[in-house]
């Protein structure tokens, strides 16, 4: 059982790790940086393609945003299912988080990926 739990925590820790570099690289980029163009866009700030870039940027900040909600939950669940002392209800609460929280994750990783070519199809259908 004590193995089986250490497999659940280093399994999730890694998860975390490599999420939240993730996370943090593409939230510093979506505030940090100019405007993207997309090619064979008119420069930012002149008409649909200013709103466009807007859009973009407000849907992949809320997206990054939800992620790092879920890193987060992934931890408070990790830290419950630690501090749970064996009692079975807490434990599989906590393992229930876990789960849900990761499933939710990986929904907002898609949702980026659908985002991103939904947006590229759109770019390519204006040219």
């Amino acid at each position: 059982m004590k193995a089986t739990l250490q497999r659940i925590g280093l399994a999730a820790s890694s998860v975390t790790f490599g999420t939240m570099a993730m996370v943090s690289t593409a939230w510093a980029q979506s505030f940090g940086g100019p405007i993207p163009t997309l090619p064979g866009t008119a420069p930012p700030g002149t008409g649909a393609d200013s709103v466009r870039q807007i859009v973009i940027k407000i849907l992949v900040a809320v997206l990054n945003f939800l992620a790092l909600v879920a890193v987060v939950v992934v931890v408070i669940a990790g830290i419950r299912l630690i501090v749970s002392q064996g009692e079975d209800e807490a434990k599989d609460k906590a393992k229930k988080t876990i789960i849900y929280a990761l499933i939710g994750l990986v929904i907002v990783l898609f949702a980026r990926v659908i985002v991103s070519l939904i947006t590229n199809y759109l770019a390519s259908q204006v040219q």
